[in-house]
């Protein structure tokens, strides 16, 4: 089978969150990025966080030129809920008190094994990815409650549920994200705020030269060929935070050109079906 890379696809421009506000954490890079300008490009106001202030000035900027609405809050999630709160509370405030969409897409990864982990990395994995979207999630909910309603979208990832030999650490903490997105969903979706999840697949960062094998050839066999550019997911976002979405709660919608869905064959010319199928 002749390897393809997915098409960079633009969002389009409609607006489908037109007057609506949005935070989006890890948001200067990748699929952070592209998740804010989908987000931007449908009419959402948009709060692009991060650490790296140059990046986020030039999200922001990038987003301004096109006639978007965005503002840059720097963040450094480390877990602790004084942190998230901080965070909550400084983009309420540049949205004018008020967030409808909340996307928590910061995390870290690495290709840990079991043998090389200390208490340490464990303790940071789960920090960034996992207590933070807690306690941020704990802080915004409640004002979208009182609001009338909201959408919360977390991000997991395939890894989750499909086992490779490392990055174990990193697998576990989405596990536990889309467990979190489930319960809340059946915590905060009586209450007007609909919980779900994007799982990406592989994803390919934009700059990287497409025809770079990066993924290791984990994408070989599936239905899309090869890995996929961050605008798909940003794409996936703004359907879980719009209305078209209204009847959709506690799903973890899997964007992974076919990996988790379909059975991977490398060469599809080996397969034989017995006469009596």
């Amino acid at each position: 089978m002749t390897q393809q890379t997915t098409q960079h696809a633009q969002p389009g421009y409609g607006r489908r969150l037109q007057d609506r506000t949005a935070l989006v954490t890890g948001s200067t890079r990748n699929i952070g990025r592209s998740i804010v300008q989908a987000l931007a490009a449908e009419g959402a106001h948009v709060v692009v966080s991060g650490r790296n202030v140059r990046r986020g000035e030039e999200v922001v900027a990038g987003i301004r030129e096109r006639g978007g609405k965005a503002d840059f809050v720097a963040s450094d999630l480390d877990g602790s809920p004084e942190a998230s709160h901080a965070l909550a509370g400084a983009a309420a405030d540049v949205l004018g008190g008020r967030i409808d969409i909340l996307v928590n897409n910061a995390g870290i990864y690495s290709a840990t094994v079991l043998a090389d982990t200390d208490s340490e990395t464990f303790d940071s994995y789960y920090a960034v990815n996992v207590k933070a979207p807690f306690f941020l999630t704990q802080a915004v909910a409640p004002h979208m409650v009182a609001d009338g309603g909201g959408a919360i979208i977390n991000l997991g990832s395939w890894a989750a549920r499909l086992a490779l030999p490392v990055g174990g650490l990193y697998a576990s903490t989405k596990g536990a994200l889309e467990t979190l997105t489930r319960a809340w969903a059946a915590e905060l979706g009586p209450q007007g705020v609909r919980v779900n999840a994007v799982s990406p697949g592989v994803i390919r960062p934009p700059e990287l030269d497409p025809s770079v094998d990066f993924a290791g050839g984990i994408t070989l066999g599936t239905p899309a060929g090869g890995p996929g550019h961050p605008d798909a997911i940003g794409a996936a976002v703004v359907y879980l935070a719009s209305d078209d979405a209204k009847f959709v709660h506690g799903t973890v919608l899997d964007v992974d050109g076919g990996r988790m869905g379909v059975a991977v064959i490398a060469d599809p010319g080996t397969i034989t079906v017995p006469e009596n199928h």
